[in-house]
């Protein structure tokens, strides 16, 4: 899209908005094209990924909570400033441009194909591979992967018009989108097999998963795909096809990371995570311990009145256990 800029835009600059993948892309491109390059990202974004963006020369803006009030931030800049918006996701360029995942998975690939798994954010990755496969292999299924607090392409296909959410989560933020692309809605509507919902635990178990078997660590968004297909696999009892999970990021964040060591076994059953509030009264905490077999308490949070925890639990009844503590918290 860049390289069709004339030189007046080229000159005049580019802006975009962005949770990661697209900004780093937009300024590499400013960068060997000559021009300055705008880089909005809403302010929850982990240092490590702006700081690879204005490594390559781009100034960076951390504006708003979430990436649709940073793009409606880029756009307002776009008008004061005169500088040329490149969409993230919703245009005809950008949307044939990551289609090209698409292509490369089919001609690298030896033998049949059941189906490829996609992140789903704004729906310009999963609309460019599914226009371009469902033309050259129209028997291959292409599933889209959302997180379960981020579904707005899931909730849009099920009620036939694009839906926006009030509130998303924010653990996977490269997908973390309130609104689906009124170019991409459309494509995924067409040639968009179906969509698979995935909770924060089972993401945690994917980059587990793929850090034991490959020694690769993937951000939650990177990870996406991967969990969507163990997901559907399992459900389904597909054994022996072949299948494509696209793993789009590895920008993890420390913090993140610290997390996610500790949600893994969550996403696998065995264990339980509650985060839960304790009084500060006597007795108290044992009266909360008294309620399951082997938990550890990790203190997250001290107040004048009350303390928060995280509590793993271990419990013997698992999962009649779990219920029967979270009626008490």
């Amino acid at each position: 899209m860049m390289a069709k800029l004339s030189q007046e835009q080229l000159n005049n600059g580019v802006i975009c908005s962005s949770a990661g993948n697209h900004a780093q892309g937009v300024a590499l491109s400013a960068q060997r094209l000559g021009c300055h390059a705008v880089i909005v990202m809403p302010v929850t974004t982990p240092e490590n990924k702006w700081r690879s963006v204005e490594k390559l020369g781009a100034t960076v803006v951390l504006k708003g909570d979430s990436y649709d009030e940073a793009q409606s931030y880029a756009k307002l800049c776009c008008e004061e400033e005169g500088l040329t918006f490149i969409a993230p996701f919703d245009h005809p360029d950008i949307i044939a441009g990551q289609g090209t995942v698409g292509m490369e998975i089919v001609r690298q690939l030896q033998g049949p194909l059941h189906a490829i798994f996609v992140p789903v954010g704004g729906g310009g990755l999963i609309a460019g591979i599914a226009a371009y496969v469902k033309r050259v292999c129209p028997e291959v299924k292409i599933i889209g992967v959302e997180p379960s607090d981020a579904n707005a392409m899931a909730l849009s296909l099920f009620h036939g018009q694009r839906v926006m959410l009030e509130h998303i989560g924010g653990f996977a933020d490269g997908v973390a989108v309130k609104v689906v692309g009124k170019e991409t809605f459309p494509l995924c509507q067409d040639f968009v097999d179906g969509i698979v919902l995935v909770s924060q635990d089972a993401i945690c178990a994917s980059i587990k998963d793929m850090f034991e078997e490959n020694r690769n660590i993937l951000e939650p968004s990177g990870a996406l795909a991967l969990a969507g297909a163990e997901a559907y696999c399992k459900y389904y009892g597909l054994k022996g096809e072949t299948v494509v999970a696209i793993s789009s990021g590895a920008n993890m964040n420390f913090d993140t990371l610290r997390l996610v060591t500790e949600l893994p076994d969550v996403g696998r059953k065995p264990e339980a995570v509650l985060p839960t509030f304790s009084p500060k009264e006597q007795g108290s905490f044992k009266e909360f311990a008294e309620l399951v077999c082997i938990m550890i308490f990790q203190p997250t949070h001290d107040s004048r009145y009350s303390i928060s925890f995280l509590v793993t639990s271990c419990c013997a009844g698992w999962p009649d256990e779990y219920y029967r503590i979270q009626t008490h918290i």
